[in-house]
């Protein structure tokens, strides 16, 4: 039984939902240029749909959040773009900053830097931001907000100039420059100020490893720069974390509430004798960052990467937020003593079965809810921090496994919280369909379908299954319906 103060909610980005009406447009990030590239388009990188064609929450947004009330939803999670409040440099507020080599220990951003950055801003798109966020909390909504999901202006990264040049030779190099954890360091204390009457927690990014192993290692998966370098991956996913470091102190600085950090988590499971190897890729995908951000350690990767103490990213954490899709099933072998196996987790054929018997859904992601309460349980013991999941869904424009989806892993998180464990909230993604990134339109995760056209918003029967475990606080008499284990 969930209680009264248990969050239900639902999660969205900015650059997925923003698009598609009047006045809309951002064509100021990295993701813009990327998805409109020819060379990108042609080879199949990216799907060739446009985001301006998206579902319009930028002007839709009183009517998305009157139907989220109407179904019973007590919290959501909205990002806010970068690109869009500073659409060009922050550069020239030069800011004090404590830096040893490539470790940028601390940002000191003052109230006069404050003012110099409000004259740089976009201050209509900030007006819209606070119009969405007030309207939110009149509708008495819970609120948090999330500074980064992937997206960077243009001007710290352009992807194509990285392509054509070279990260080495290009100023605008994202995260692969410390002068970019400076930058994010003063937007964060921008959104502070400007936002932090709305804001009941804050986020500093979402899934920092995906940005940077996307990027850099699976350049198939078409996220931008989509340059092959192992040595990048690591850098960006340290920058990352430094990142997420000073952000929290420039937001604490001005902030009383809780800022945590959005992280995608997939527990390994062993294909045959557990052992070591399955540590190992528990520590690679589910770990490593997280310690550099609780315990201030940097571990190392592989023999030739150093281990290194960073007192000063030490306990930079208020709150885990959980992202969580399915698993790893992984054997011995690969350089780093481990390899993930197909037909299992994120490894499968679309709308099959995995080879445990699972369903597979639109993406070819296996359904698998035990997964959420082991990940609950695994980071607790290493963390003991509170927990929110703030991703959870899967695409399916049929809505014939959603249904059962959400009732499964909804009850791992009752379960979870039967047993003690500190699970604040449920925000399921998402609350409508959107553009899924470098794959468009196709993917579909929402509860509610989107006419592109239109933009007519059409509730699938699992919004009204959601709807029903929030009214009920329990999945009791609705699990027993699951035609899999749970």
């Amino acid at each position: 039984m969930f209680g009264k103060d248990f969050l239900f909610g639902v999660s969205m980005s900015g650059f997925q939902f923003e698009m598609g009406g009047k006045d809309s447009l951002d064509p100021n990030s990295d993701w813009f240029v990327w998805v409109r590239d020819g060379v990108n388009i042609a080879s199949g990188l990216v799907s060739g749909d446009l985001p301006e064609n998206g579902v319009d929450y930028w002007n839709r947004f009183k009517e998305d959040h009157e139907l989220m009330k109407s179904f019973g939803i007590s919290a959501i999670r909205i990002g806010v773009e970068w690109s869009r409040i500073f659409p060009k440099s922050t550069r020239e507020v030069k800011v004090e900053i404590d830096r040893d080599g490539s470790a940028v220990k601390s940002v000191k951003i003052t109230e006069e830097n404050l003012r110099e950055l409000e004259k740089l801003a976009n201050m209509e798109a900030v007006e819209r931001y606070k119009e969405m966020m007030k309207d939110i909390k009149e509708k008495g909504m819970w609120l948090m907000v999330n500074l980064n999901h992937f997206t960077l202006p243009l001007w710290i990264h352009d992807p194509i100039k990285v392509r054509k040049y070279g990260l080495e030779s290009v100023e605008e190099n994202g995260w692969y420059s410390e002068n970019t954890i400076v930058e994010f360091a003063k937007f964060a204390a921008f959104c502070a100020k400007e936002f932090g009457e709305f804001v009941d927690a804050w986020s500093t990014m979402n899934e920092p490893q995906v940005v940077s192993s996307l990027g850099y290692v699976l350049i198939n998966a078409g996220f931008p720069p989509s340059y092959p370098s192992f040595e990048a991956y690591v850098k960006t996913m340290v920058n990352l974390a430094q990142a997420h470091s000073r952000a929290y102190d420039a937001i604490k600085n001005l902030s009383d509430k809780d800022v945590g950090i959005i992280y995608s988590f997939s527990p390994a499971y062993p294909a045959g004798e557990d052992g070591e190897h399955v540590d190992m890729a528990n520590y690679y995908q589910n770990f490593w960052f997280m310690d550099m951000i609780t315990s201030g350690r940097i571990g190392k990767l592989l023999e030739e990467f150093m281990e290194v103490e960073r007192p000063d990213m030490e306990n930079k954490l208020d709150f885990l937020g959980i992202n969580y899709y399915t698993r790893m099933m992984v054997d011995e072998g690969g350089p780093m003593g481990w390899k993930v196996l197909g037909g299992y987790g994120y490894g499968c054929e679309p709308y099959s079965k995995s080879l445990d018997g699972y369903p597979v859904s639109q993406v070819g992601w296996e359904v698998y809810p035990k997964g959420l309460y082991d990940i609950i349980r695994m980071l607790h013991e290493r963390y003991e921090l509170d927990m929110i999941v703030t991703e959870n869904g899967i695409a399916d424009p049929r809505d014939s496994l959603r249904p059962y989806y959400l009732i499964s892993h909804v009850y791992e998180v009752e379960k979870a919280l039967s047993e003690g464990y500190p699970v604040l909230g449920y925000l399921h993604w998402s609350f409508m369909d959107n553009y899924e990134w470098s794959k468009g339109f196709g993917k579909r995760f929402g509860l509610v379908q989107v006419d592109l056209e239109s933009k007519e918003r059409n509730p699938r029967p699992s919004a009204y299954v959601y709807s029903e475990i929030i009214r009920k606080r329990t999945t009791k008499g609705m699990v027993e319906s699951v035609p899999y284990d749970v």
